[in-house]
């Protein structure tokens, strides 16, 4: 198969499942690489309602169809090992029509909950997603490390107080805190910078809203997390000097 992903060392992959029926992604699964395709179409049969018999697994990435799982003792290790992936049914029996009418079948909370071929039932089983508690209590702790330690680099920007900025992908900046508080339209808090040089993105104004005023790009706004406060004297660059 052309454009395999290449294998991994983790025993297993997280990928997305979709279906011929409306052709979106419905849900997360973790799956082992070492499962076969034979043993993936069964579990997909619960999942999706489709025939582990008839139907056939596409592999793509994004929207790209990277191949056809065909092989059923092989490995799903074999195409593919990496997360983010998504694994299309195509049930032949989606094209079927009845001509009779179908009475609806619905189920109460209560009766699903307790059902054991539900995809609910499949994920608190594997401890996916929302069902992951210890994952999920993570996912909040950091966040929370994280705004606490933006709140502490903020409350060390005092307005007129001189900084270097360190962004990614830029040089090292200094300039002085002319702002420091929300932007309209934007979440978090952010510094208003005035930069020694021409190094920035605007003049202190956002969007036509005027936070701070400098020359054109001398100013720019930034987390609090890429600024360092301190004795940082504008940097001479006296071209006389230069040999």
């Amino acid at each position: 198969m052309a454009d395999l992903i290449k294998l991994g060392k983790s025993d297993y992959i997280k990928a997305n499942v979709s279906n011929s029926h409306n052709d979106a992604v419905a849900f997360e699964v973790k799956l082992a690489k070492d499962l076969t395709i034979s043993a993936l179409k069964s579990k997909l049969e619960i999942l999706t309602g489709g025939s582990a018999g008839t139907m056939k697994v596409e592999l793509y990435k994004g929207d790209k169809c990277l191949g056809t799982l065909d092989n059923n003792d092989a490995q799903l290790g074999y195409y593919a090992s990496c997360d983010g992936l998504r694994l299309h049914v195509i049930d032949t029996f989606a094209s079927f029509c009845f001509d009779a009418p179908v009475e609806k079948f619905e189920l109460s909370k209560d009766q699903y909950d307790k059902r054991s071929d539900s995809v609910r039932h499949y994920l608190k089983q594997n401890r996916l997603g929302k069902y992951n508690e210890e994952e999920m209590q993570q996912i909040e702790e950091k966040k929370r490390q994280q705004a606490e330690e933006v709140q502490k680099r903020a409350e060390l920007c005092v307005v007129d107080k001189r900084c270097e900025v360190t962004v990614q992908g830029n040089p090292r900046r200094r300039g002085t805190i002319k702002y420091n508080g929300p932007l309209e339209g934007k979440s978090g808090i952010f510094i208003g910078i005035q930069y020694d040089e021409p190094l920035g993105k605007n003049n202190g104004s956002v969007n036509g809203k005027v936070y701070f005023v400098c020359p054109p790009n001398y100013g720019g706004f930034v987390s609090p997390l890429s600024v360092t406060v301190g004795d940082f004297p504008p940097e001479d660059f006296n071209l006389d000097e230069e040999l």
